[in-house]
């Protein structure tokens, strides 16, 4: 009965946070353009043909604010057509599991996923039963798992280690194409940015036709500090809201998944994941001491999946040449950063663990300073 009613508040919880979040605006709809690039049709990671995205969100009594989010780079099992990836870590004060087989083979085999620090372990561990529960992986005795987190103690009973695998494999199961949920959802449930509310935020670009009409799609866990500035205006200094002893309050983690469709192997995706980083700096973080930023880098290139099992010595492969690489760097850094302005955007304020209430983003008060800059495109 007890595990009914946990189970019948969740959901109850799931249910306001999708339509809360479906009528939240993004950071593009209030007139405010990032960039140059052309965003896709969804602007979100799953403009990606493929790429799936799915929450579990775990908001129970006063204390319990937090999630798990997965990503799914497609539909089939990801251990037998493995794609090519890489991580590459901008602070590495964080617990990214997965990293030293990724960094050596140049791929991944397993959905995705993000949470909270002290989860990793048991989001670790539902990856693998996912995977040695799926037809064909009867004979897998390795799985390497990749699971992202950020901390999300201040709001969040993150010492009740409230996740537990079932949470995760949920995730994993509603993971979908289409539109995806923004905010206070799946493992930004409990995160802070900037000392405003954070979460989940995402956003994407398409590469010019004579580019290669390529698309790069970022999500972001957004759970970090610095001096938050809003399409190169100061809107931190304009709020008189920023750091003033540059300890806990820029302290924090961001995760960054970027998915794209262009042909290329781990180390040019390497390369492209060191932009994402760029794209977070644009928006005033800094990477502090205590913060944990990794981006986690793939490509959906069907000719470059990574067979388990195969009679062939050799892989076929179509790569992208170096000097076709710039657009998707300017790409990336664009769209995480304007991934990093909607998880603000489609946060509302939160109150969770001892009381502490974590305020939204002040759109109204952001939007005046953003006229002020004439930095709103008319309509």
């Amino acid at each position: 009965m007890v595990k009914f009613l946990l189970s019948f508040v969740v959901t109850v919880f799931l249910f306001v946070s999708a339509n809360s979040n479906a009528q939240q605006k993004r950071v593009r709809d209030h007139g405010i353009e990032i960039g140059v690039l052309k965003t896709g049709q969804l602007n979100a990671i799953t403009d990606v043909k493929g790429v799936m995205v799915g929450h579990t969100t775990l908001i129970v009594d006063n204390d319990i604010r937090t999630g798990v989010t997965a990503i799914l780079p497609h539909s089939e099992n990801i251990f037998q057509e493995k794609v090519p990836a890489a991580i590459y870590l901008g602070n590495g004060f964080g617990k990214l599991a997965g990293y030293s087989q990724v960094k050596e083979l140049g791929n991944i085999e397993t959905p995705i996923i993000l949470t909270n620090t002290l989860s990793v372990p048991v989001a670790s561990n539902a990856l693998i039963s996912y995977t040695l529960s799926q037809d064909k992986n009867t004979d897998v005795r390795s799985v390497n798992a990749v699971v992202g987190e950020t901390n999300d103690g201040y709001l969040n009973d993150i010492r009740g280690r409230n996740v537990t695998e079932s949470h995760v494999l949920k995730a994993i199961e509603n993971a979908k194409e289409g539109p995806v949920e923004e905010g206070n959802v799946g493992a930004g449930t409990g995160t802070v940015c900037f000392q405003y509310k954070g979460g989940i935020g995402t956003a994407s670009r398409v590469i010019p036709k004579d580019h290669g009409g390529y698309k790069i799609g970022v999500l972001v866990q957004t759970n970090f500090g610095g001096v938050f500035e809003l399409n190169g205006v100061p809107i931190a200094k304009e709020l008189d809201n920023y750091p003033r002893q540059f300890t806990y309050d820029v302290d924090g983690s961001c995760m960054i998944v970027v998915a794209t469709d262009a042909p290329i192997l781990s180390r040019n995706l390497e390369r492209l994941a060191k932009r994402a980083v760029m794209g977070l700096a644009k928006t005033g973080g800094i990477a502090s001491n205590g913060s944990g930023d990794y981006v986690i880098a793939f490509s959906t290139a069907k000719e470059n999946r990574i067979p388990y099992l195969s009679d062939k010595k050799t892989n076929s492969q179509e790569i992208l040449r170096n000097e076709a690489m710039t657009p998707l760097f300017l790409a990336t850094i664009e769209a995480t950063e304007e991934a990093i302005l909607n998880s603000l955007f489609a946060a509302e304020t939160m109150k969770g663990r001892d009381g502490h209430e974590m305020k939204a983003l002040p759109i109204e008060k952001v939007l005046q300073i953003m006229k002020k800059y004439n930095r709103i495109k008319a309509d």
